[in-house]
């Protein structure tokens, strides 16, 4: 997919969030109470977090998919897709938009979702790539960022997760996005940065840019202000 014009100073901002290091829970439970909260007029939010260790299993998740979650919590929540794996080290983003006042369908957010997930692999000089039928990233077979989404009344909220320097073997104990033997891949064994603080800034912009929208930082956090 062709990439967007990038934003510029007039288009609509969304303010960037920078939550540090959240449990999922209450993290899940606010994305919820925005979106029903919301009016037209609200802005569009994107929240990045780094989440405690948690497995998710979303409304088609499957529990025999969960092969053995020890000490691991188990969440049950209302996303699209199948089970997935959040940790420390990895970077979430959840893009919360009115998609109705962006003119997007919900195939068109995955797309270029996926999109700005390329774009930025692309600037550390990685190729990668989407796969048919399983939404995410992948690098080689293995994946490095997983996508799940819900939309309601007409806003979505959850988003992605990029793996970017964690631990990876919880992946071992589920069959990620339910399929079996799925490898996990993450930033840092590919040459990329390690550090979740200079990833953040480029992935920003990249999802800015595909969804033409322009990041205002919180007045705590001006990491993520576009220059003028």
């Amino acid at each position: 997919m062709d990439a967007l014009t990038p934003a510029t100073p007039a288009a609509r901002p969304w303010r960037v969030r920078q939550l540090g290091r959240q449990p999922y829970e209450p993290v899940w439970r606010a994305m919820q109470a925005y979106t029903d909260q919301r009016g037209e007029d609200d802005e569009d939010q994107l929240w990045l977090v780094e989440h405690d260790p948690v497995f998710t299993l979303g409304q088609a998740g499957k529990p025999e998919h969960v092969l053995a979650a020890g000490d691991i919590p188990v969440l049950q929540v209302d996303r699209g897709g199948q089970v997935t794996y959040h940790g420390p080290g990895q970077l979430v983003a959840y893009p919360m938009v009115d998609l109705r006042r962006l003119g997007l369908g919900v195939r068109e957010l995955v797309q270029r979702i996926e999109q700005a997930t390329l774009d930025a692999l692309a600037e550390w000089g990685i190729a990668a790539q989407r796969r048919e039928g399983a939404p995410g990233i992948y690098v080689g077979a293995a994946k490095i960022m997983a996508l799940g989404l819900r939309v309601r009344r007409g806003c979505s909220f959850h988003g992605l997760a990029f793996n970017v320097s964690m631990d990876l073997s919880p992946y071992a104990r589920i069959n990620p996005c339910g399929f079996r033997g799925l490898q996990a891949v993450q930033l840092v064994d590919l040459g990329g940065p390690g550090d979740l603080s200079a990833v953040a800034p480029v992935l920003v912009h990249h999802l800015s840019r595909q969804l033409g929208l322009r990041p205002v930082a919180d007045p705590s956090d001006p990491t993520f202000a576009e220059p003028a």
